[in-house]
């Protein structure tokens, strides 16, 4: 597991880590590196409110814009700074439902400008909820 504590090379850390939203969903960074993060959150009623009691489809794609996020900024280089996310889509294939929820991101494609990010959403029996597709700008320092 990455350690999400060290912020000597991770400027960004301390700001998600004490971020408002995140802390309401809580979210455990699992593991955050240059291209692949997870995350998880527990479940439960600051969450649920979709199909049959499962994780609320809006919190899943909250969290594949997060998820896509752990794994981008790692990839920043000198000069390189936040752009925003430009496209986001996500496939909904079964209820979010158990007592905890995982989400991985990696990114499949970066260019100068433009990432590619795809996101998977899992259950606590490891089966797939949804996918997710991230593209997100990056602006590069003149």
């Amino acid at each position: 597991m990455a350690d999400p504590s060290s912020k000597n090379d991770r400027p960004w850390r301390e700001f998600f880590d004490a971020f408002p939203f995140h802390k309401y969903l809580g979210i455990e960074v699992e593991a955050s590196e240059p291209g692949h993060a997870r995350i998880a959150i527990p479940t439960g009623p600051s969450v649920d409110g979709g199909v049959s009691g499962s994780v609320h489809g809006g919190i899943l794609a909250a969290l594949v814009d997060i998820a896509m996020l752990e794994a981008v900024l790692p990839t920043f280089e000198e000069g390189d700074q936040p752009g925003g996310t430009i496209d986001l889509g996500i496939t909904y294939l079964r209820p979010a439902l158990g007592t905890r929820i995982t989400v991985e991101a990696d990114v499949v494609r970066r260019g100068r400008e433009i990432v590619h990010t795809e996101v998977s959403i899992r259950d606590d029996q490891d089966r797939l909820c949804a996918r997710g597709r991230v593209l997100y700008k990056i602006r590069r320092k003149a």
